[in-house]
């Protein structure tokens, strides 16, 4: 996986995950919608695998 990619996916998730209102703390919503960025810039691939593009 590119680099640039996996952190555009993690940057922009991060972004709309601190203005969730769902958790009140901004840095634990940044954190975790970065973590799910990232991780679903990493699994990109593989779906892209299963569905044969």
């Amino acid at each position: 996986m590119d680099p640039v990619n996996l952190t555009y996916y993690a940057v922009v998730c991060g972004g709309l995950a601190a203005y969730a209102p769902n958790v009140r703390n901004v840095a634990i919503r940044t954190v975790v919608g970065l973590c799910l960025g990232g991780f679903a810039a990493m699994m990109l691939p593989v779906v892209h695998f299963f569905l044969g593009f």
